[in-house]
């Protein structure tokens, strides 16, 4: 379970256990560098099979969102949660309320949002015990469900890795698999569609699968080993992570790997093997950074015209990275961090000049709610 080399080894700050048996509330919640301000990420829930399982998934979760900050240009560290349960029978307003007490505990180094499982009800529970989260309802003075602007940021990630491979960024009469059509992957789909993109899907929701054909009755299903070997332009998992593996990469037909889903390469060496069997990887924390970005701009007054303002940099921002990548000669997984790490070292240089002055962030949303 959790150890001092552990964090050591993935570079993390703090990690936090949490329980509460009156409403059966086991949660853990990672934060991994505040060197750009406190650590922003969604929270979710999961039925997991053991607390080291989840455990494993925050610590890569919480890293992932450092990175993700940094490439995305944002004044805000990496963190993450989860929550150990059944969303379909473990939600409640007392869970979520004892889960906010904790988020408030931490005196604002975490900032908590949506993540899988977790609706704009839940965070507006949350809500009621602290003002450390974002994502709450429109009438709260929030922004709302952030999955529309998370797909936008895979669209716009996709587009420019059809720029690349195909010289043009349009996805018209291109073919898309893609893995999960959840809160983010039903809304990527549909821009997809109306792009005159053709969409393969699968799920392991019958609801899901059923809304899908009802929104794009020529979307074609497919079962979840299928959504690997179908021919298509663009793999897009937007399920759970490391779909990318060892297993999975030789039975991949496709151009283009772009999607929602964080850590998609069970294993960094996964972007080298893409890149062997010429596979664009649009790294994950690159293009799905979109619903952080909107979620963010909470804090200094959202509205939907900035937000979507910000997730169309990630076009650019993406053709940058394969820049980087032809550049250097290395993987884009690998050609991403250099970017993110390059922003996190200037920062902890000027930081490190500054010793003994005050450390402490500015919390971003001062303004509004803090």
């Amino acid at each position: 379970m959790m150890t001092f080399e552990k964090m050591y080894s993935m570079g993390h700050e703090e990690v936090v256990f949490f329980q509460d048996k009156t409403c059966g509330l086991k949660a853990i919640i990672a934060i991994h560098d505040t060197t750009l301000g406190p650590a922003l990420g969604g929270t979710r829930m999961w039925p997991y099979a053991s607390e080291e399982e989840a455990l494993i998934d925050v610590l890569r979760l919480s890293r992932g969102m450092t990175y993700k900050a940094s490439v995305a240009g944002l004044n805000l560290g990496g963190g993450k949660a989860v929550i150990i349960g059944d969303p379909k029978k473990d939600k409640s307003e007392a869970l979520f309320r004892a889960f906010g007490r904790l988020v408030e505990s931490l005196n604002g180094r975490y900032i908590t949002a949506e993540d899988v499982n977790i609706s704009v009800d839940d965070i507006d529970h949350i809500f009621t015990e602290t003002n450390f989260v974002t994502g709450v309802a429109l009438h709260h003075g929030g922004s709302g469900n952030p999955a529309p602007y998370t797909a936008l940021g895979v669209f716009r990630g996709i587009e420019a890795s059809c720029a690349k491979v195909y010289g043009n960024r349009s996805v018209k009469g291109r073919t898309v698999a893609i893995q999960g059509v959840g809160s983010v992957g039903f809304e990527l789909s549909k821009l997809l569609h109306e792009a005159g993109a053709s969409i393969v899907f699968t799920d392991i929701s019958e609801k899901g699968i059923e809304r899908m054909k009802e929104a794009i009755p020529s979307a074609k299903f497919v079962s979840g080993q299928e959504i690997f070997t179908t021919t298509a332009d663009i793999y897009s998992p937007c399920a759970l992570g490391a779909s990318i593996n060892d297993e999975t990469i030789g039975m991949l037909k496709c151009k283009i790997v772009a999607g929602a889903a964080n850590n998609q390469l069970k294993e960094d060496r996964h972007g080298q093997m893409l890149k062997e069997r010429g596979i664009l990887y649009a790294p994950d924390y690159l293009i799905n950074a979109g619903g952080l970005m909107n979620v963010s701009i909470e804090f200094e007054g959202w509205s939907d015209t900035k937000s979507k303002r910000m997730v169309d940099t990630i076009f650019d921002t993406t053709l940058k990275v394969f820049n980087i990548s032809d550049e250097q000669g290395i993987p884009v997984n690998k050609a991403a961090d250099v970017l993110a790490e390059k922003r996190l070292e200037s920062l902890r240089n000027i930081k490190s000049n500054y010793l003994g002055r005050s450390n402490t962030h500015r919390m971003p949303g001062q303004k509004r709610r803090f």
